[in-house]
Protein backbone atom coordinates (compact mmCIF):
# COMPACT_ATOMS: atom_id res chain seq x y z
CA UNK A 1 0.00 0.00 0.00
CA UNK A 2 1.32 3.34 -0.58
CA UNK A 3 2.27 5.95 2.33
CA UNK A 4 1.18 9.41 2.86
CA UNK A 5 4.50 10.59 0.89
CA UNK A 6 3.53 8.48 -2.48
CA UNK A 7 6.33 5.75 -1.45
CA UNK A 8 5.80 2.04 -1.55
CA UNK A 9 6.67 0.02 1.92
CA UNK A 10 7.17 -4.06 0.81
CA UNK A 11 4.69 -6.42 -0.57
CA UNK A 12 4.90 -9.61 -2.24
CA UNK A 13 8.36 -10.13 -1.10
CA UNK A 14 9.66 -7.45 -3.05
CA UNK A 15 12.05 -4.78 -1.81
CA UNK A 16 9.86 -1.64 -2.13
CA UNK A 17 10.15 2.30 -0.65
CA UNK A 18 9.47 3.18 3.09
CA UNK A 19 9.25 6.13 5.21
CA UNK A 20 10.33 7.84 8.50
CA UNK A 21 13.50 5.92 9.26
CA UNK A 22 16.17 6.13 11.63
CA UNK A 23 19.48 7.78 10.87
CA UNK A 24 21.53 4.81 8.74
CA UNK A 25 25.40 4.17 8.04
CA UNK A 26 25.93 3.55 4.73
CA UNK A 27 28.98 2.20 3.53
CA UNK A 28 29.28 3.17 -0.37
CA UNK A 29 32.06 0.56 -1.91
CA UNK A 30 34.05 2.87 -4.70
CA UNK A 31 36.14 5.99 -5.21
CA UNK A 32 36.59 7.83 -2.60
CA UNK A 33 35.90 10.89 -4.65
CA UNK A 34 33.29 9.45 -6.89
CA UNK A 35 30.34 12.26 -7.91
CA UNK A 36 28.01 9.22 -6.52
CA UNK A 37 29.56 9.77 -2.70
CA UNK A 38 29.30 13.56 -3.15
CA UNK A 39 25.64 12.73 -4.71
CA UNK A 40 24.34 10.68 -2.16
CA UNK A 41 25.86 12.89 1.10
CA UNK A 42 24.05 15.63 -0.92
CA UNK A 43 20.83 13.54 -0.89
CA UNK A 44 21.36 12.72 2.86
CA UNK A 45 21.63 16.35 3.86
CA UNK A 46 22.62 14.97 6.97
CA UNK A 47 20.18 12.48 8.09
CA UNK A 48 22.36 9.54 7.11
CA UNK A 49 26.40 9.01 7.70
CA UNK A 50 27.85 8.32 4.33
CA UNK A 51 30.94 6.59 4.86
CA UNK A 52 33.11 6.01 1.28
CA UNK A 53 35.26 2.99 1.41
CA UNK A 54 37.66 1.02 -2.03
CA UNK A 55 37.55 -2.52 -2.54
CA UNK A 56 41.63 -2.17 -2.80
CA UNK A 57 41.28 -1.71 0.89
CA UNK A 58 39.11 -4.69 2.14
CA UNK A 59 41.06 -7.03 4.14
CA UNK A 60 39.36 -9.44 7.41
CA UNK A 61 40.66 -11.16 10.44
CA UNK A 62 39.17 -14.19 11.01
CA UNK A 63 39.18 -15.64 15.15
CA UNK A 64 37.32 -18.19 16.98
CA UNK A 65 35.43 -15.57 18.52
CA UNK A 66 34.91 -13.18 16.02
CA UNK A 67 34.96 -11.76 12.41
CA UNK A 68 35.83 -8.42 11.29
CA UNK A 69 35.68 -7.05 7.48
CA UNK A 70 37.63 -3.78 6.93
CA UNK A 71 38.56 -1.29 4.74
CA UNK A 72 41.71 1.25 5.81
CA UNK A 73 40.87 2.35 9.62
CA UNK A 74 36.98 1.16 8.87
CA UNK A 75 34.95 -1.62 10.15
CA UNK A 76 32.26 -2.50 7.82
CA UNK A 77 30.41 -4.76 10.18
CA UNK A 78 29.66 -1.85 12.24
CA UNK A 79 27.95 0.26 9.74
CA UNK A 80 23.89 -0.65 8.38
CA UNK A 81 24.12 -0.98 4.77
CA UNK A 82 26.77 -1.53 1.77
CA UNK A 83 25.89 -0.01 -1.01
CA UNK A 84 28.31 -1.55 -4.01
CA UNK A 85 29.24 1.37 -6.42
CA UNK A 86 31.86 -0.49 -8.78
CA UNK A 87 33.31 -3.46 -9.41
CA UNK A 88 37.04 -2.74 -10.23
CA UNK A 89 38.82 -4.63 -12.41
CA UNK A 90 41.72 -7.12 -10.20
CA UNK A 91 43.20 -10.30 -10.76
CA UNK A 92 41.02 -13.60 -9.88
CA UNK A 93 42.15 -14.30 -6.81
CA UNK A 94 41.58 -10.22 -6.16
CA UNK A 95 37.87 -10.24 -6.86
CA UNK A 96 37.32 -13.55 -5.25
CA UNK A 97 38.44 -12.40 -1.88
CA UNK A 98 35.94 -9.37 -2.49
CA UNK A 99 32.86 -11.25 -3.75
CA UNK A 100 33.79 -13.44 -0.50
CA UNK A 101 34.02 -10.46 2.01
CA UNK A 102 31.18 -8.99 0.80
CA UNK A 103 28.89 -12.20 1.32
CA UNK A 104 30.61 -12.65 4.95
CA UNK A 105 28.27 -8.94 5.52
CA UNK A 106 25.61 -10.34 3.93
CA UNK A 107 25.55 -13.51 6.01
CA UNK A 108 26.91 -11.44 9.52
CA UNK A 109 23.23 -9.22 8.69
CA UNK A 110 24.22 -6.30 6.93
CA UNK A 111 21.88 -5.03 4.30
CA UNK A 112 23.92 -5.34 1.22
CA UNK A 113 22.88 -3.87 -2.26
CA UNK A 114 23.02 -5.14 -4.78
CA UNK A 115 23.59 -8.53 -2.92
CA UNK A 116 27.22 -10.50 -3.68
CA UNK A 117 24.65 -12.75 -5.78
CA UNK A 118 23.57 -10.39 -7.64
CA UNK A 119 26.79 -8.55 -8.21
CA UNK A 120 28.15 -12.02 -9.37
CA UNK A 121 25.56 -12.83 -11.57
CA UNK A 122 25.00 -9.70 -13.27
CA UNK A 123 28.77 -8.82 -14.22
CA UNK A 124 29.08 -12.21 -16.22
CA UNK A 125 27.82 -12.03 -19.62
CA UNK A 126 27.14 -15.19 -19.86
CA UNK A 127 25.53 -16.11 -16.77
CA UNK A 128 22.97 -13.41 -17.01
CA UNK A 129 22.07 -13.47 -20.50
CA UNK A 130 20.76 -17.31 -19.68
CA UNK A 131 19.10 -16.16 -16.45
CA UNK A 132 17.73 -13.27 -18.47
CA UNK A 133 16.36 -16.34 -21.11
CA UNK A 134 15.39 -18.39 -18.44
CA UNK A 135 13.01 -15.14 -17.17
CA UNK A 136 11.45 -15.47 -20.74
CA UNK A 137 12.73 -11.84 -22.48
CA UNK A 138 14.18 -11.72 -25.80
CA UNK A 139 17.83 -12.42 -25.59
CA UNK A 140 20.08 -12.27 -28.69
CA UNK A 141 21.49 -15.61 -30.21
CA UNK A 142 24.35 -16.10 -28.22
CA UNK A 143 27.86 -18.32 -28.32
CA UNK A 144 30.56 -18.65 -25.63
CA UNK A 145 33.27 -20.68 -25.43
CA UNK A 146 37.27 -21.06 -25.39
CA UNK A 147 38.72 -22.39 -28.48
CA UNK A 148 39.16 -20.12 -31.56
CA UNK A 149 38.33 -23.03 -33.86
CA UNK A 150 34.95 -23.35 -32.01
CA UNK A 151 34.43 -19.66 -32.37
CA UNK A 152 35.15 -19.40 -35.97
CA UNK A 153 32.18 -22.22 -36.73
CA UNK A 154 30.11 -19.78 -34.32
CA UNK A 155 30.88 -17.18 -36.55
CA UNK A 156 29.72 -18.45 -39.63
CA UNK A 157 26.77 -19.66 -37.94
CA UNK A 158 25.47 -16.03 -36.66
CA UNK A 159 25.88 -14.83 -39.66
CA UNK A 160 29.45 -13.64 -40.08
CA UNK A 161 28.85 -10.43 -38.29
CA UNK A 162 29.27 -10.65 -34.78
CA UNK A 163 30.07 -8.48 -31.75
CA UNK A 164 32.57 -9.94 -29.46
CA UNK A 165 32.57 -8.74 -25.98
CA UNK A 166 34.83 -9.33 -22.74
CA UNK A 167 32.84 -11.75 -20.28
CA UNK A 168 33.17 -8.97 -17.85
CA UNK A 169 32.91 -5.17 -18.03
CA UNK A 170 30.86 -2.51 -19.40
CA UNK A 171 30.32 0.64 -20.36
CA UNK A 172 31.57 -0.36 -24.03
CA UNK A 173 34.78 -1.04 -23.06
CA UNK A 174 36.32 -3.89 -25.09
CA UNK A 175 33.62 -4.23 -27.32
CA UNK A 176 34.56 -4.75 -31.08
CA UNK A 177 31.99 -5.62 -34.28
CA UNK A 178 33.70 -8.25 -36.74
CA UNK A 179 32.18 -9.36 -40.15
CA UNK A 180 35.79 -10.17 -41.86
CA UNK A 181 36.51 -13.60 -41.63
CA UNK A 182 40.14 -13.03 -41.46
CA UNK A 183 39.92 -10.66 -39.09
CA UNK A 184 37.61 -12.95 -37.04
CA UNK A 185 40.55 -15.96 -36.85
CA UNK A 186 43.23 -13.31 -35.85
CA UNK A 187 40.94 -12.04 -32.71
CA UNK A 188 39.46 -15.34 -31.96
CA UNK A 189 43.07 -17.27 -31.49
CA UNK A 190 44.48 -14.10 -29.98
CA UNK A 191 42.00 -13.97 -27.27
CA UNK A 192 42.79 -18.38 -27.08
CA UNK A 193 45.94 -17.42 -26.06
CA UNK A 194 45.44 -15.24 -23.74
CA UNK A 195 43.14 -17.68 -22.05
CA UNK A 196 40.11 -15.72 -22.24
CA UNK A 197 36.39 -16.67 -22.88
CA UNK A 198 35.08 -15.54 -26.13
CA UNK A 199 31.31 -14.35 -26.14
CA UNK A 200 29.87 -13.65 -29.59
CA UNK A 201 26.39 -12.42 -30.60
CA UNK A 202 25.47 -11.15 -33.81
CA UNK A 203 25.39 -7.32 -35.08
CA UNK A 204 21.82 -6.02 -34.44
CA UNK A 205 20.83 -3.49 -36.67
CA UNK A 206 19.15 -1.21 -34.65
CA UNK A 207 18.05 2.87 -35.04
CA UNK A 208 21.17 4.03 -33.29
CA UNK A 209 19.57 3.99 -29.80
CA UNK A 210 19.31 1.61 -27.18
CA UNK A 211 16.95 1.75 -23.57
CA UNK A 212 18.37 2.26 -20.05
CA UNK A 213 15.81 1.37 -17.37
CA UNK A 214 16.64 2.14 -13.81
CA UNK A 215 15.43 0.00 -11.29
CA UNK A 216 14.88 1.45 -7.65
CA UNK A 217 13.03 -0.91 -5.78
CA UNK A 218 10.07 -1.38 -7.55
CA UNK A 219 10.09 2.10 -8.85
CA UNK A 220 11.70 2.32 -12.97
CA UNK A 221 13.18 5.45 -14.68
CA UNK A 222 14.12 5.08 -17.97
CA UNK A 223 16.26 7.21 -21.11
CA UNK A 224 16.59 6.64 -24.85
CA UNK A 225 20.64 6.42 -25.61
CA UNK A 226 21.48 8.02 -28.45
CA UNK A 227 24.52 7.82 -30.76
CA UNK A 228 24.67 9.45 -34.55
CA UNK A 229 28.87 8.12 -34.69
CA UNK A 230 29.10 5.01 -33.22
CA UNK A 231 26.74 2.03 -33.41
CA UNK A 232 27.54 1.69 -29.53
CA UNK A 233 25.43 3.59 -27.33
CA UNK A 234 26.89 4.29 -24.19
CA UNK A 235 26.62 7.71 -22.49
CA UNK A 236 30.47 7.24 -21.41
CA UNK A 237 31.16 6.49 -25.11
CA UNK A 238 29.58 10.52 -27.02
CA UNK A 239 26.09 9.14 -26.71
CA UNK A 240 23.04 11.45 -25.87
CA UNK A 241 20.43 10.80 -23.13
CA UNK A 242 17.02 11.20 -23.97
CA UNK A 243 14.09 11.29 -21.58
CA UNK A 244 11.96 8.18 -22.09
CA UNK A 245 8.43 7.17 -21.22
CA UNK A 246 8.44 4.26 -19.52
CA UNK A 247 5.16 2.19 -20.00
CA UNK A 248 4.15 -0.01 -18.38
CA UNK A 249 5.15 -3.52 -20.69
CA UNK A 250 8.55 -1.72 -20.44
CA UNK A 251 8.48 -1.26 -16.27
CA UNK A 252 7.43 -5.12 -16.83
CA UNK A 253 10.20 -6.38 -18.38
CA UNK A 254 12.40 -4.37 -16.56
CA UNK A 255 11.49 -5.40 -13.16
CA UNK A 256 11.76 -9.09 -14.82
CA UNK A 257 15.26 -8.80 -15.58
CA UNK A 258 16.21 -7.06 -12.59
CA UNK A 259 14.39 -10.20 -10.53
CA UNK A 260 15.85 -12.67 -12.88
CA UNK A 261 19.61 -11.28 -11.46
CA UNK A 262 18.15 -10.55 -8.06
CA UNK A 263 19.22 -7.25 -7.95
CA UNK A 264 16.83 -4.22 -6.22
CA UNK A 265 19.07 -2.31 -8.26
CA UNK A 266 19.69 -2.40 -11.40
CA UNK A 267 19.96 -0.98 -14.78
CA UNK A 268 18.63 -2.67 -17.29
CA UNK A 269 19.85 -2.53 -20.99
CA UNK A 270 17.11 -3.08 -24.00
CA UNK A 271 17.73 -2.68 -27.74
CA UNK A 272 15.07 -2.03 -30.20
CA UNK A 273 16.14 -4.17 -33.12
CA UNK A 274 14.91 -2.49 -36.75
CA UNK A 275 13.04 -5.67 -37.21
CA UNK A 276 10.40 -4.70 -34.13
CA UNK A 277 11.82 -7.28 -31.72
CA UNK A 278 13.46 -5.74 -28.05
CA UNK A 279 16.30 -7.57 -27.22
CA UNK A 280 17.56 -7.43 -23.71
CA UNK A 281 21.07 -7.10 -23.80
CA UNK A 282 22.01 -6.87 -20.02
CA UNK A 283 21.62 -6.05 -16.61
CA UNK A 284 24.10 -3.69 -15.10
CA UNK A 285 24.00 -4.55 -11.12
CA UNK A 286 26.36 -1.77 -10.11
CA UNK A 287 24.22 1.11 -12.20
CA UNK A 288 25.14 4.63 -12.28
CA UNK A 289 22.19 7.12 -12.66
CA UNK A 290 23.29 10.77 -13.28
CA UNK A 291 22.44 10.50 -16.92
CA UNK A 292 19.12 9.30 -15.21
CA UNK A 293 18.96 12.02 -12.90
CA UNK A 294 20.23 14.88 -15.23
CA UNK A 295 17.76 13.81 -18.17
CA UNK A 296 14.86 14.02 -15.87
CA UNK A 297 15.96 16.45 -13.22
CA UNK A 298 14.95 13.74 -10.49
CA UNK A 299 16.82 13.17 -7.34
CA UNK A 300 17.52 9.71 -7.74
CA UNK A 301 19.92 9.67 -5.30
CA UNK A 302 17.16 10.35 -2.63
CA UNK A 303 15.39 6.92 -4.14
CA UNK A 304 18.57 4.94 -4.04
CA UNK A 305 18.63 6.06 -0.16
CA UNK A 306 15.07 5.13 0.05
CA UNK A 307 15.67 2.15 -0.84
CA UNK A 308 18.74 1.48 2.08
CA UNK A 309 16.68 2.76 4.42
CA UNK A 310 13.92 0.28 3.52
CA UNK A 311 16.28 -2.69 3.53
CA UNK A 312 17.63 -1.93 6.97
CA UNK A 313 14.01 -1.37 8.21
Amino acid sequence: MATAAGLWVASGGKIDFATDHNPVHIIVLGSLESWYVKDLRRAAAGRHIITPHTFRGLASNLSPSSLDVLSGDGELLSADAVLVRTMPPGSLEQVVFRMDALGRLHEAGLVVVNPPRAIETAVDKYLATAKLRAAGLDVPPTWCGQLADDALRAFAQLGGDVVVKPLFGGEGRGITRISDPALAERAFRMLEQLGAVIYLQPFIEHEGFDLRLLVVGRRVLGIRRRSATDWRTNVSRGAVAEPLEVTEPLVELARRAADAVGAPLAGVDLLPAKDGRLYALEVNGVPGWQAVARTWNIDVADLVLKLLESCCG
